[in-house]
């Protein structure tokens, strides 16, 4: 918001007058998802893999925490599930 004063008198009390000028404001829904860094870099690649139009993830606020499509967090968590069945160790019988 940009407010710059513009000179005005009321006989009574002075009074200022701003000028207001507001900037419209963009929602988008979406899912905020928070994990290790391990997990962001894998969750970021496998953005990265898709094509442009189906990625998913909105805005990356930190090394840990994204902003993400709604309908994706299923996708995600299965993908996680997989790639954690992939890399784990089962001790031999």
């Amino acid at each position: 918001m940009v407010s710059k004063p513009i000179s005005g008198f009321c006989p009574f009390q002075q009074i200022r007058y701003y000028d207001c000028r507001f900037t419209m404001v963009n929602a988008t829904k979406g899912l905020f998802i928070s994990c290790d860094i391990p997990m962001a870099q894998f969750i970021v690649n496998m953005n990265a893999a898709l094509p442009a139009s189906q990625k998913f993830i909105i805005h990356v606020l930190d090394n840990t925490h994204f902003f993400v499509q709604p309908d994706v967090a299923g996708m995600i968590r299965s993908a996680i599930s997989e790639f954690r069945d992939q890399n784990s160790y089962e001790k031999p019988t």
